[in-house]
């Protein structure tokens, strides 16, 4: 377990020089070597990854954000303040190319097998829509891998209050046993909640 004092740093605040991009990775033979905690995020294409790494680290351009979905092909390793890695899964359901789902999968499956540093999943869906099926199996498969999770709904600035409140019952009905946290990259929404958590659970590898 880390120090109280480191954890109280890490979750205050991450300056630009404690958070560092390490590596792409485009096959095992490209994961990072270094052992520590590793966070992943994962979800559908354009759900907001890249978004809410980079509020959440409040490193501007750190993970990079684009207007096509399913561009990103590699898993992407951020270092944050030497303690744990952030690890950007690319986003499935809008793979480009031939046989594209299913190279995310053999790479998913891959990083999976062989993290055993993984110490928690932030499933991120689309608050202003329910989950679709894609976001059930991804689901259903971490909870036979026995990995944590945390779902993230993302850009719930586009919706109003009531909006909020209605989405957010029916995600949790969806996936009851598995904490659910409504989020904005824009606002900053939730983004609190999850850096503790993020850093909780890091800690106490």
């Amino acid at each position: 377990m880390r120090p109280a004092a480191e954890l109280q740093a890490c979750t205050a605040a991450v300056a630009h020089s404690q958070v560092e991009f390490v590596a792409s990775a485009f096959s095992p033979g490209d994961f990072p070597l270094v052992e520590v905690p590793e966070i992943a995020l994962a979800g559908r294409s354009n759900v907001g990854k890249s978004s809410l790494i980079n509020r959440l680290t409040g490193v501007r351009g750190l993970a990079r954000t684009s207007a096509s979905p399913g561009k990103t092909r590699s898993i992407n390793f951020y270092r944050c303040d030497r303690l744990f890695f952030l690890v950007d899964l690319p986003g499935f359901g809008f793979a480009k190319g031939k046989d594209g789902s299913r190279e995310w999968k053999k790479l998913a499956e891959q990083y999976f097998e062989r993290r055993a540093a993984v110490a928690l999943v932030i499933h991120l869906v689309d608050a202003r829509m329910p989950p679709t099926d894609l976001d059930i199996r991804f689901a259903e498969w971490l909870h036979q891998l026995g990995i944590p999770r945390l779902v993230v709904a993302t850009k719930s600035d586009k919706l109003s209050g009531n909006q909020r409140v209605v989405q957010l019952r029916s995600i949790r009905r969806v996936f009851p046993d598995v904490p659910v946290i409504l989020s904005s990259a824009a606002t900053g929404a939730g983004c609190r909640e999850i850096w503790q958590r993020v850093v909780e659970t890091a800690h106490n590898q």
